[in-house]
This record gives structure tokens, sequence and C-alpha cells, in this order.
């Protein structure tokens, strides 16, 4: 039941997957918190495993970088491997004096400058948003652990380097809380497939502050939002 980007089996994934973008932060998170996790793809470095958290049957796969991939990996998934609902657990940019680092956001919805949408041919302009369900989950579990966690919009950015030096006080100006560059695809590609789908991010760098988190602490920590992911994660499996 191979694709060209994932070698698989058909059952080999549960019916929820958690999706980082990084493939070290996929092993990291079957290593760390699964139980009898195995690698199950492995194609182009994209570590996907599959084990138990809590006695339910989770995945863990990565996306890689950007709404391209994002949308490829997930798009197979929902497809091809019946998965019912991905949890992106990812870092991001604050935007927002009220959002800081190592916050958590929950994304409420995924505001873009990206054109992903443009395939689906509508007479307008689709606003990306969450599952409901997930993302009632997930505020509620954040609130058992103690989690800081902010619940809004996201941007999800088809630019790292964006030659507009104000890009980020515009979005903020109406209400975006942070920056990322997954979401919005991910939530298009469930919307499309009737399937559920949440972006849980730790804030990694401020946007306004300049404060940020060393590149091996975004690798292998935000220990908190993966807790969080998963606990969310064992509801729906």
């Amino acid at each position: 039941m191979a694709t060209p980007h994932n070698s698989a089996d058909r059952g080999a994934f549960g019916k929820v997957v958690l999706m980082p973008g990084d493939p070290l932060r996929a092993r990291f998170t079957a290593q760390e918190f699964l139980e009898k996790a195995e690698l199950v793809n492995d194609v182009r470095g994209i570590q996907g495993y599959t084990g138990f958290y809590e006695g339910s049957r989770i995945s863990v796969m990565a996306s890689g970088m950007g709404m391209p991939s994002m949308g490829i990996y997930s798009y197979e998934l929902f497809h091809e491997y019946d998965v019912d609902c991905i949890l992106r657990i990812g870092s991001a940019g604050s935007m927002s004096e009220k959002v800081h680092v190592r916050d958590i956001v929950l994304g409420m919805g995924a505001c873009t400058d990206s054109n992903y949408a443009h395939q689906y041919r509508l007479p307008g302009t689709f606003a990306p948003i969450a599952d409901f369900d997930l993302l009632k989950t997930a505020a509620e579990e954040g609130e058992k652990l103690g989690l800081a966690c902010r619940v809004g919009n996201l941007l999800s950015s088809d630019l790292f380097y964006d030659d507009d030096p104000d890009f980020a006080a515009k979005w903020a100006k109406m209400g975006v809380l942070a920056v990322e560059m997954e979401a919005a695809a991910l939530y298009m590609n469930a919307a499309r497939t009737g399937k559920k789908a949440l972006a849980i991010c730790t804030i990694s760098d401020h946007l306004i502050t300049g404060e940020a988190l060393p590149s091996e602490e975004r690798q292998l920590g935000f220990r908190q939002m993966i807790e969080l992911a998963l606990k969310t994660a064992g509801r729906f499996a």
C-alpha cells in the first residue's frame, strides 16, 4: 500500500497521527512517549512510527516544512491510510504581546498568504478552521495539565523570510497570534476529506521582542506540547 512518499503497509498507522514538521521530533516523540513504537515509514527520512500511549494506538510522523510538504503527507494519510485525525505539533513565532515564548497556541483558524485553496475552484475565500471537538478537548486537557494555552488565529505563511518588514504588525492588528507554515494546508485537506485536524504550536520565538529558543530545544524539546497532543489524541484513538 505504498505511495510515492510513504512505504507503510495498510493499517500501519493508527487512526490518530501526530505530525511535527521535524523528523527528529517525530523520533523523539516515539522514543520518549510511545510504548512498543515501531518505525513504519522512512522514505526521504520522513520518519513515521506507531505505538501506544496510555493504551491507545497512536502514530507520529513528520510533515516536513511548509504547506506543500504538509499537503502531501496529510493528504496521503487521510486518503490512502484511513487516518481520521491529525494533530500538528510544531513551532510558531508569536505576533502578540500576550503570547510568550514557550506558550502553547491552539490554532482555532489559520489565515494564509498561500494559494493552496485555489485547487478547489471555490467562488470565494475559504476559511481554514480546526475541528471543534479536537480544539475543545485540547483546551480541556491543557487546563488539566496547568499549561499556558492560548486559543486563536494562526498565520500559515509560505514565506519564512518576508520582504515586507511590517508583515507581522499587519496580521497582528487583526488579532492573529502567531505565524507558522503548515496549519492551513492541513485544515483544508481535513475539510475536503471530512476528517479532523488541529494545530498545536509551541512559541519558539517572538517577532516583537526578538526572544528565541535554541535550535536543539526546537528539535527535541516541547515536552508539554507533545504530552498535551497525546492526551488529546487518546480521546479520539
